[in-house]
């Protein structure tokens, strides 16, 4: 069977959150959910049939629930400036690569399996900082309580489910999990991460599979409000313009509703990090992509062991910032022969993960627990390789953390030029393909 690229990825384990269009979102009550801008001075709504959900970054930017097909009359409520319908999304399955020769020492791990870690010199970074003092939130799919994420705070996170913020409830898939031990696993067992002394917030906006864009822009915003020094979203999403024929709206207009919130989460000092996608697209040439390209966020592509965009990454001039390792090379057939330097899944990224028990919970199934190496008790953890940009994002997470470590009063753009000043491999800071180059925590951390 000839494989195409996507499938390809997927059968090496490749394992970025993507997000595709599933619809229209609704309310619990069967109504239209809408995302509203308004003028800044407050918007009545509620004259105009709807009512108001959630209100983001200081009322700029309200959550709505009304009649369907109802966006125009939306539009002439008084302190409305635009109005969207919100989109469902729904979370494409997660896979992971099975390795019988793991460690028992944290320190083994790190030089036998990190090559993320390697190239970054993390290790090295981690005598000038930790992470101490400083949060990270993963707004992801949830994050499940493991021995290596003992520093993950339950009460300050959060599940979002229909634009309800509830208590958090763990992580049913497996990528948030993994994505947060990548940024700050504490190699209490076997797995370090960037920052291992950074407190983690898990903020659940996928964790059963479905959400929408205004669930995420609510996670967006919990992130900042509990004070998260960078927030990881490793969430790729992007549609064609001409997948948008069903829809009036201009597909930049999407872009826009995110704006405030992404402003918000800057004036409180969140730096957000966006994983680029895992399309092997240039983002550039009209497509609506998030959350790459909003002031405050931080887009990353994915690498490889030897530097190279991995064969999978998005790309793009303006979305980008830097590179960072992500897993794989920057050939499918590269990536799948055994003959490299780390050959699969070593070339992938290792890192904590859900047990069978959590998998058993997964209602949806997204978890597929047979790929991985089978722990389900606390004593005996579990772990995976996973690859994709969404790998790649919480490695800059973790550098963000111990920056603000550092330099507590950075602000975000401080602390975004730290990052890509850290930066090598890439001739420019306008590299299509790497931004400013792959980052190098300890380049970053010896600026202070």
């Amino acid at each position: 069977m000839e494989l195409n690229r996507r499938s390809v990825i997927r059968g090496i384990g490749a394992a970025s959150a993507t997000l595709v269009f599933a619809g229209l979102a609704s309310a619990d009550d069967g109504r239209a959910r809408y995302i509203v801008r308004t003028n800044g001075n407050g918007a009545d709504v509620e004259s105009a049939g709807f009512d108001v959900l959630n209100e983001l970054a200081g009322g700029d930017v309200l959550l709505v629930a009304g009649p369907d097909d109802a966006a125009e009359t939306l539009e002439t409520a008084d302190g409305v400036a635009a109005a969207l319908r919100d989109l469902e999304l729904e979370l494409e399955p997660v896979l992971e690569d099975e390795h019988d020769e793991i460690p028992d020492d944290p320190d083994d791990v790190y030089d036998t399996l990190l090559w993320d870690k390697q190239v970054q010199e993390v290790r090295e970074a981690q005598e000038h900082a930790t992470g101490d003092g400083t949060t990270v939130a993963i707004i992801d799919t949830g994050v499940a309580e493991h021995p290596d994420l003992s520093t993950l705070d339950t009460d300050a996170s959060a599940t979002i489910i229909d634009g309800e913020i509830v208590d958090h409830q763990g992580d049913p898939n497996g990528h948030g999990t993994h994505v947060a031990g990548t940024a700050a696993a504490t190699g209490d067992v076997l797995m370090t991460g960037t920052a291992p002394d950074a407190t983690i917030v898990s903020v659940d906006v996928l964790g059963y599979g479905t959400g929408s864009f205004g669930d995420i822009m609510l996670g967006m915003e919990h992130a900042a409000d509990v004070g998260a020094d960078a927030a990881n979203i490793s969430l790729g999403f992007m549609m064609a313009p001409q997948d948008f024929a069903d829809f009036d709206d201009n597909v930049g207009l999407y872009r826009q509703m995110f704006e405030p919130v992404a402003n918000y989460g800057r004036r409180e000092g969140t730096l957000y990090v966006g994983s680029a996608g895992n399309d092997d697209t240039d983002l550039q040439g009209g497509w609506l992509r998030l959350w790459n390209g909003l002031s405050g966020v931080i887009g990353v592509s994915a690498t490889g062991p030897n530097d190279k965009l991995s064969f999978y990454s998005n790309w793009g001039r303006n979305d980008v910032d830097v590179g960072a390792p992500g897993g794989g090379y920057e050939t499918e057939e590269k990536t799948v022969d055994p003959g490299t330097e780390w050959p699969h899944p070593l070339n992938l990224v290792f890192s904590t993960y859900i047990s069978d028990e959590d998998d058993e919970n997964n209602e949806n199934g997204n978890g597929n627990g047979n790929n991985r190496n089978n722990n389900d008790a606390e004593d005996d953890p579990a772990y995976a390789w996973l690859a994709g940009t969404s790998m790649a994002a919480p490695q800059v997470t973790g550098i963000a953390a111990l920056v603000r470590e550092l330099d507590p009063d950075a602000n975000t753009q401080q602390v975004l030029d730290a990052i890509r000043k850290g930066a090598e491999v890439a001739d420019n800071r306008g590299d299509p393909e790497l931004g400013a180059g792959r980052v190098n925590a300890l380049n970053t951390v010896e600026r202070f």
